[in-house]
């Protein structure tokens, strides 16, 4: 199993295009040792020919068009992505579905109600309909496993598992109203264990806190992509981006007692690398104490182009 993450950084990517925080403006100005990102997209493989997507991100076309292994294959005229997770409804987990709109059939798979926010609430999502046989959407149910099974050019099978961990969370605004009143939330935001041939990676872009089960089982995986959003739980307050805490905003920050450095089991054997990595977060600054306190911790800060094979 392969895993390329394409991006890195949450929302807006770093540098924020209006942002003049102490990161945004010290990589511009070149006064911070810091790699520039652009938004969270993962690629995984069970067989480094066919892919599917965790997450679509707002950058999701130059993030394929950059990336070698992504372009269709000479003379079959398709796509070596055949499907797609979706962790949440998120807007920096869904825009690039429509980057994914140029008649190409591949699968969704999504929670009954994410599914539900992007097909009946936002029109605008059917303009995936319109290929040759449609995009197909299949349910992530987080009370099964699921099975996936990809036959290669030479009629070899590759399979692997998906199980769905519920996070808990919220649905994103855009969700009209009524629905977010009607819909249990339990399911807005998943993670998503990835097992092959004995092996496992666990993905969890967001976390939101509410939820205690994804520490077992992101600890007993090989690989651990974590939510690494926020240091501090006020962090967006301190520097003026919002009025909203990280725990308000759906991310479990990393620093304090209670945070995510602090609740993932100390003695896991899981490689650790934290995603989604927030333009304000000064574990971006490779000279910070936050920077250093992470890598003590025995976590890795995923960047651009970051191979992973297990």
């Amino acid at each position: 199993m392969k895993l390329k993450i394409l991006g890195s950084a949450a929302g807006g990517g770093f540098p924020q295009w209006n942002c003049v925080c102490a990161n945004c403006s010290g990589l511009r100005e070149g006064r911070i040792r810091a790699k520039a990102r652009s938004q969270t997209q993962i690629a995984l493989s069970p067989d480094n020919q066919v892919w599917f997507l965790v997450g679509a991100s707002p950058d999701l076309r130059w993030q394929i068009v950059s990336s070698p292994g992504f372009t269709p294959r000479d003379g079959a005229g398709r796509s070596p992505i055949v499907g797609l997770f979706l962790p949440s409804a998120d807007v920096d987990s869904v825009m690039g579905l429509l980057h994914l709109r140029e008649f190409e059939n591949f699968v969704i798979f999504a929670t009954a109600p994410v599914g539900r926010i992007l097909r009946s609430e936002n029109r605008i999502f059917s303009v995936l309909e319109r290929a040759h046989p449609p995009v197909e959407w299949r349910i992530l149910s987080t009370k099964s496993r699921l099975g996936c099974q990809i036959e290669d050019a030479q009629n070899e099978s590759r399979s692997f598992t998906c199980t769905t961990i519920p996070l808990g969370g919220s649905f994103p605004d855009y969700a009209s109203e009524e629905f977010r009143r009607s819909t249990p939330a339990d399911e807005a935001t998943v993670g998503v264990l990835f097992e092959q041939n004995g092996k496992s990676v666990f993905i969890a872009p967001s976390v939101p806190g509410k939820e205690a089960s994804w520490r077992r089982i992101a600890s007993s995986a090989n690989v651990a992509l974590l939510d690494g959003t926020f240091w501090s739980d006020d962090e967006l307050i301190r520097t003026g981006r919002s009025s909203k805490t990280a725990r308000e905003m759906g991310h479990l920050p990393l620093s304090g007692s209670d945070g995510l450095l602090a609740q993932f089991p100390a003695d896991a054997a899981a490689r650790k690398i934290l995603v989604h990595i927030n333009n304000t977060n000064p574990i971006l600054n490779e000279e910070s104490e936050e920077h250093r306190e992470v890598l003590k911790a025995g976590f890795e800060i995923a960047y651009d182009g970051m191979d992973i094979c297990l």
